[in-house]
């Protein structure tokens, strides 16, 4: 494997919507103090790394991904100093800390896009994607125009509030479209890279890239543009700070591990793997809307009815392979991710993540013992695991009305549950002043009541990370194979090193013949193992020392 940061062989990840996580000044919004306050929690899961989503001083238009400023913390969090603190705290307690990086786009107040729009020429002009006439449209790509003194149009990364920065275009056919290696995109570059040094500076750890791909328009199928971009900008990292890490939304490591970054995420596309583990209503969803192959979230506005749909109780589209009561098998997955992982095992880490704040959480459609093997496997496969805060306890996907552009993911960032009484713990602001509203169910899981039980979800995922933690083989990088996967069994055997394991998600018991006598040194559900077969008991994962 190309050189990494050697943390991440032990890395498991805790990411934190900071919104949503603690709040400790009673304004119904969680703070840094208040992920500082819970760092010896995060250390308590069994989890060494954070992935903190955008904390950037902000309009939030788009829940922060819409920066005004990268350089200074949005005053509802903190400030800078308690930034610095969130940083040497977690290192004395022995956490990394990633920030997100949004390298596509700003907001649309951003102080650069403010001189950007001005009809003089000056230092900022280039720094945005404009067309050369108020009337002259973004050749496909969608545009704005008629907000600015400027006689042009600019472009877009993603929402209105989020103009283009300009990373040039790969082949620019248009007077207006300028080439990748022009002074204004050039300068963009040189831009981003002052904004990574200055927190890397401060104490920050590495960053996960929002839009990773987004960077150099009309960019062919491979990125060659956008990947030559971060080939320069990881490999100038990667020589002044060799143990920050990088981890791009990509989810195509042959495409991302081979320009620099040292992660990639496994994300819910059309038809992929991932969503064949666990999120298949989404396949459901886009199918109904006729989404092309591979489509993360496809055109269409139908897109949100039909996810709506799907993503009721009872649907009949879901056949992800961690339900317990549907016949799906393990090699939708494996016919996906093994190809990937096998181009790309020696460039970097494939990461698998229980969601993240732009998807249904997984309690949706899997129960607590179902998310316990959903969990097992994905913490032991390769890469480095991200937990989404709350997942550990359970924590439901609710519907809510939309908040700074979240929409159907709105019911994702719900604020934590820690505990019972007011505002289960997040906040002692009141009801009104809550950033979303906290689960009023009376049986709303928290962690104060998990910690309690044994046999809770929190005390597995507790359990199961700490014995990651002690076993060199589930290293991320650690070797990794198929032992067994059919259409015709739904258990599914994998080996890292001297460890087999297995899993069978379903409620009958299987046999499947994998020689597996050995020592079992971890286990949830019943199992029973030979020098010629392996029995797998309902809903049961078993780790077996060969």
């Amino acid at each position: 494997m190309k050189k990494m940061p050697q943390w991440l062989k032990k890395a498991v990840f805790y990411e934190i919507y900071p919104q949503s996580f603690c709040d400790t000044d009673g304004d119904g919004i969680g703070d840094i103090e208040g992920i500082i306050e819970k760092l010896d929690y995060i250390r308590s899961l069994g989890c060494n790394a954070l992935w903190i989503n955008p904390w950037y001083d902000s309009p939030f238009k788009d829940a922060g991904y819409d920066v005004r400023d990268f350089k200074k913390i949005a005053p509802r969090y903190g400030t800078n100093e308690d930034a610095r603190h969130l940083f040497e705290e977690a290192h004395r307690k022995g956490i990394h800390v990633l920030l997100d990086l949004v390298a596509g786009h700003t907001s649309e107040e951003h102080a650069w896009f403010r001189q950007s729009q001005r009809a003089v020429k000056n230092a900022y002009t280039d720094r945005y994607i404009w067309t050369d006439f108020c009337f002259e449209n973004g050749d496909g790509i969608p545009y704005v125009a008629g907000e600015s003194e400027r006689s042009a149009a600019y472009l877009l990364n993603f929402y209105k509030c989020q103009p283009a920065l300009n990373y040039g275009f790969l082949h620019p056919d248009r007077p207006w479209q300028q080439p990748m290696d022009a002074p204004g995109p050039k300068a963009t570059v040189e831009a981003l890279e002052d904004i990574m040094r200055f927190w890397l500076e401060m104490g920050c750890d590495g960053f996960r890239v929002d839009m990773a791909s987004s960077l150099v328009k009309k960019d062919n199928e491979t990125k060659s543009g956008t990947r030559a971009i971060w080939e320069q900008i990881n490999g100038k990292l990667s020589r002044d700070y060799p143990e920050a890490a990088m981890v791009s939304e990509w989810s195509d490591p042959r495409l991302a591990l081979k320009c620099g970054f040292h992660m990639d995420f496994y994300l819910n596309k059309m038809g992929n793997g991932y969503c064949a583990l666990m999120r298949d209503y989404w396949n459901d969803a886009i199918q109904r809307v006729g989404g092309g192959e591979r489509a993360l979230v496809p055109e269409g506005a139908a897109f949100t009815g039909a996810l709506e749909d799907a993503l009721q109780p009872g649907s009949t589209g879901d056949h992800s392979y961690f339900r317990k009561d549907t016949d799906s098998d393990i090699t939708r997955f494996t016919e996906d991710y093994l190809p990937q992982y096998e181009a790309t095992k020696d460039d970097g880490l494939f990461c698998f993540l229980t969601c993240n704040h732009d998807t249904p959480r997984p309690s949706w459609n899997l129960g607590p013992d179902e998310l316990k093997i959903a969990y097992a496997v994905l913490f032991t496969l390769p890469g480095a695991p991200y937990l989404y805060y709350g997942d550990e306890i359970g924590m439901r996907y609710r519907r809510v009305p939309t908040k700074e552009g979240g929409y159907f993911r709105t019911g994702a960032r719900t604020p934590m549950q820690w505990s019972g009484g007011k505002n289960l713990g997040f906040s002692a602001a009141q009801e009104k002043d809550l950033y979303l509203p906290v689960d009023p169910a009376p049986d709303a899981v928290t962690v104060e009541r998990e910690e309690d039980d044994p046999d809770s979800l929190l005390t597995f995922v507790s359990k199961l990370l700490k014995f990651r933690g002690s076993r060199e083989e589930l290293n991320s990088d650690a070797p990794f194979e198929v032992v067994y996967a059919r259409p015709d069994s739904p258990v599914f055997a994998y080996r890292r090193g001297r460890l087999l394991l297995a899993v069978n998600p379903k409620t009958a018991a299987h046999t499947v013949p994998v020689p597996s006598a050995g020592k079992v040194v971890f286990q949830t559900g019943e199992a029973d193992g030979s020098a010629q077969a392996l029995t797998m008991g309902p809903q049961s994962f078993v780790v077996i020392q060969m």
